[in-house]
């Protein structure tokens, strides 16, 4: 059976960058992914925005986390290259009565430690983006964009050049604790020793965990849809509306080419295996976008929306309750990380770091 110090189950950005800051601490690590490529889950099917910190409770693990990977993300993308851009964003508030809700918002960011967050009247607001509607926005110049597969290219690039290594087409399909480690069985005859194992698989995270006989939440699923613009959005910078249940809303974003698309809904889906999830994008969908994009442009022309990709979000909570934070589980050799929905993006760099620490017993 061959051996290594660390095995983290999922090249994702998240399993990426924790493999990359195991590897740069010095660490023996060997990253295992399922999927025939890296990044083919929840890391490629996202809106591909780096988050300022908004919209979670102050000292929660997405606040903590978002803030900080946001930092760190900017500085990792400056020096590797990686295409991204700090282009703001404003979250819409389209009637007068949901300004306080704006201002709540606002507050929310504050005690998160953003900074940079202003309050706009109308005029100041179309005075930065003419076609927009609206009673009033919160101006975030901290979000922004990143070119996710760029992202992992590079995370992935780091991590081999300190000596760790990548193992695709390789599912987990089972494991026991042994030892002061663990044995992991990969594939259908395979098996690995590992001092610590850390779970990163994303939407398979729970069933990683039940595999390895350890507990594990209850897995919700959330489908949201994308659509893309046929055309030119006459926005530069991002259009958020106010968040809903499950979601922030079919807000308008910008790939770095500047083309447009707005996304996502949230349709909630009944349980069953992450493998199992259909990530089709239904057209007859596009009326019922159109219509929640007029909200904030009114000027939003029928027919010119048209099915883009589906991405599907790993949820602790459900319907109607309160959105849960990141769940970090430590337990001898073994980290489980469960509901990495977003701001796991922004976060990964920050994600890492405390997944390090709690390697050597820092968390």
């Amino acid at each position: 059976m061959d051996q290594v110090e660390v095995a983290v189950i999922g090249a994702g950005v998240v399993g990426l960058a924790i493999a990359r800051e195991l590897a740069l601490r010095g660490r023996e690590v060997v990253i295992i992914e399922a999927a025939g490529a890296i990044g083919t889950g929840i890391s490629s099917r996202n809106s591909e925005v780096i988050h300022a910190g908004l919209y979670y409770p102050a000292g929660s693990l997405k606040a903590r986390l978002c803030v900080r990977g946001k930092a760190l993300l900017y500085d990792y993308c400056a020096a590797h290259g990686v295409e991204h851009r700090r282009c703001g964003k404003l979250v819409v508030a389209t009637r007068a009565e949901d300004l306080p809700r704006l201002d709540k918002l606002a507050a929310a960011g504050a005690a998160n430690g953003v900074d940079d967050l202003r309050l706009l009247n109308r005029a100041e607001a179309l005075g930065m983006e003419p076609a927009l509607d609206c009673a009033g926005t919160l101006w975030s110049p901290s979000s922004g964009i990143v070119d996710s597969h760029g992202l992992m290219t590079a995370l992935l690039g780091d991590a081999e050049s300190h000596g760790a290594t990548l193992a695709l087409a390789s599912p987990v399909t089972g494991g026991a604790r042994e030892g002061d480690g663990w044995r992991l069985r990969v594939g259908s005859d395979f098996e690995l020793g590992a001092r610590w194992v850390v779970n990163a698989a994303g939407l398979f995270a729970q069933a990683v965990a039940e595999s390895l006989g350890t507990p594990a939440p209850r897995l919700r699923f959330a489908r949201g849809h994308y659509f893309s613009l046929t055309g030119r959005a006459p926005f530069s910078r991002l259009i958020y509306p106010l968040p809903v249940d499950g979601g922030l809303g079919v807000h308008l974003t910008l790939d770095l080419g500047g083309q447009a698309r707005f996304g996502p809904d949230v349709q909630w889906l009944p349980d069953s295996h992450p493998a199992d999830l259909d990530y089709r994008v239904d057209p007859a969908l596009a009326p019922a976008f159109e219509a929640e994009v007029r909200g904030y442009w009114p000027d939003l022309q029928a027919g010119t929306l048209a099915p883009a990709y589906a991405g599907i979000r790993p949820k602790l909570t459900g319907p109607g309750e309160p959105a849960a934070d990141f769940r970090i589980d430590v337990q001898p050799g073994l980290v489980n990380l469960f509901g990495i929905e977003s701001p796991g993006l922004t976060s990964c760099l920050a994600l890492a770091e405390h997944v390090a620490a709690a390697l050597t017993g820092g968390v």
